[in-house]
């Protein structure tokens, strides 16, 4: 089976699980943000069953020699807690409060046809462009007086 079957079946599997939860629904991530109104817990109960599912998972998983359909594993190796990371998690907790969607239930809900979701993922894309853009621009280093 190949890589592109494996990852339509997988992302497939997740936005039903997406919808099935309700997570598609940004009224359920919003009533999870507002702690001081009506708190609606049900995100809470879907994270802890994908972290307790990925637990398992990854333990069965990575006890192989390989993935299934591939000739070796592809782990993160980055460890460094700086200022991009930081800055990202910043603002992705902020669009996600806003707007009570993150990438996956975006791209889920695009099905629905409602404009804010057009206008969520467009902006969202816009912003993945533009940090690939910034990021391959040449830096630009200011020459101190006892260098020039």
């Amino acid at each position: 089976m190949g890589e592109i079957t494996v990852g339509l079946l997988t992302g497939l599997l997740f936005g039903l699980g997406l919808c099935l939860s309700g997570m598609a629904d940004p009224s359920v991530v919003l009533g999870f943000l507002d702690l001081a109104g009506n708190w609606n817990p049900t995100l809470l109960f879907v994270m802890a069953g994908g972290v307790s599912v990925a637990f398992i998972g990854y333990r069965i998983v990575l006890g192989r020699k390989h993935p299934l359909w591939a000739k070796s594993f592809q782990l993160p190796t980055a460890t460094a807690v700086d200022a991009p990371l930081i800055s990202g998690a910043a603002i992705f907790g902020i669009g996600w409060g806003l707007a009570g969607y993150c990438p996956g239930p975006a791209l889920v809900s695009l099905a629905s046809g409602r404009p804010q979701v057009l206008v969520f993922v467009v902006a969202m894309l816009a912003g993945m462009i533009f940090v690939r853009w910034m990021r391959a621009r040449p830096r630009v280093t200011i020459a101190t007086a006892s260098e020039a």
